[in-house]
């Protein structure tokens, strides 16, 4: 949580995406009305990580140190507690089934714990943990499309699930790397499921959609129908990628690069005027170039269109291109680049949009690009989890009124 006050305290929440090109950590305050206002933002460059796995404790943990700090500044708090993302191509999703047989009839919270067990009582190898238990629905009786099964009538529940593991040690250097920030992390999140709860409306998640979150190191890949997920995936390819590629192909320094592609890039050279042309610095204190725009398109272009074959051909695997009536949605820092969605269109063959978060309040023009999906998706689930836990509670307490309630009258007509 953050340190303030005992009230305060309470109402905020703190998401951390720890990339492979940037750390940024956002504050979020949970009004009365139960919507998120955006009160702190922070971040830094990140340079210990590799395809969104941590192989520098040290640089990590100075990235989170300097994005925190900033946030804290801004918000006026002491940051205590955070969501962490997690990405790489180390993770894994597959969907797994359950069944049991209904004790009493009528469908109660042990009835749909105990077919979530069922579900996820699948062998699992020493070095991976699971990071998520996704329900997408429950039968009762052979009546499919249940969503909320909770006091429905039936003798025999099952559960389908889409559950996500991830490599023990990948896992463990990101809490690591949080703890030497003297942070406590409440839950690790896949980043792909928190940037879809920051960039899809339900709408698109019921008719079927595809969230691709093009990230420095990784693209992820998550894929709704129905309200649920169905699919998880990562591409081990991103935009450090088409920074390499421009480092190499215009022999300028990888920051250069950098900056290069985020000034003058373009995933499709066919939007270049042929007479542009950009100043390239040079390597080693050689001079500064200038060359053809054209010439970083056609750099760019290549790399941009194996990224969405890929995704098309993780797509066409699952055999899930009929599922995804509402397209494909791109978000992620490389999304930034003109013609990314135009490209994604013609690859992938299905309607294509970049998305923004949505969803929250505040300090919305700071983060209302693509490249704060994540950490504002953060903020939803953390936000999300904490409802959650309140209602599963207030609902265990009514029942024990109740169960109370009824023993009292029962021993006061015995006495009466």
């Amino acid at each position: 949580m953050v340190k303030k006050s005992a009230t305060r305290r309470e109402s905020l929440i703190v998401g951390l995406d720890i990339g492979t090109n940037k750390i940024c950590a956002i504050v979020g305050e949970i009004t009365p009305e139960g919507l998120i206002d955006i009160v702190g933002i922070g971040t830094a460059p990140s340079r210990g990580l590799r395809k969104g796995v941590v192989i520098n404790i040290e640089a990590t943990v100075a990235g989170i140190k300097k994005a925190v700090e900033e946030a804290e500044l801004m918000a006026g708090c002491q940051i205590g507690s955070v969501y962490a993302g997690i990405a790489g191509g180390h993770i894994r999703g597959f969907n797994s089934h359950g069944i049991v047989a209904v004790k009493d009839r009528e469908i109660s919270e042990q009835d749909v714990e105990r077919v979530i067990d069922a579900a996820k009582a699948v062998a699992i190898p020493v070095d991976r943990e699971v990071i998520h238990i996704l329900p997408q629905e429950f039968v009762i009786d052979d009546q499919d499309g249940i969503k909320e099964p909770l006091g429905m009538a039936g003798v025999r529940l099952e559960a389908k699930v889409h559950i996500v593991t991830a490599n023990v040690a990948s896992a463990q250097n990101i809490v690591k790397c949080a703890q030497r920030c003297a942070l406590n992390v409440s839950d690790i999140v896949l980043e792909q499921l928190a940037s879809s709860l920051a960039v899809l409306a339900e709408d698109e998640k019921e008719l079927g959609v595809a969230l691709v979150d093009i990230g420095g190191g990784t693209t992820d890949i998550a894929i709704f129908h129905g309200g649920a997920i169905q699919h998880t995936s990562v591409v081990a390819i991103g935009g450090q990628h088409m920074t390499n590629d421009i480092a190499v192909g215009l022999r300028t320094p990888q920051e250069e690069a950098e900056a290069v592609k985020k000034r003058w890039g373009c995933a499709s050279s066919k939007l270049i005027k042929p007479q542009e042309m950009i100043e390239v610095p040079g390597i080693g204190g050689r001079r500064n170039r200038e060359l053809p725009r054209q010439l970083l398109g056609d750099i760019l272009e290549p790399r941009v269109i194996e990224i969405f074959e890929l995704v098309q051909r993780e797509i066409e695997k699952m055999k899930l291109t009929e599922l995804l009536a509402s397209g494909v949605v791109l978000t992620g820092g490389s999304t930034l680049l003109p013609g990314m969605a135009e490209i994604a269109e013609e690859v992938i063959g299905l309607p294509v949009r970049i998305g923004v978060p949505q969803h929250v309040g505040g300090l919305v023009d700071v983060v209302k690009s693509p490249v704060y999906s994540t950490a504002v998706g953060l903020l939803l689930y953390g936000a999300q989890q904490r409802q959650n836990s309140r209602e599963h509670f207030r609902a265990r307490d009514e029942n024990i009124y109740t169960k109370v309630r009824k023993r009292m009258s029962a021993w006061l007509e015995d006495v009466l």
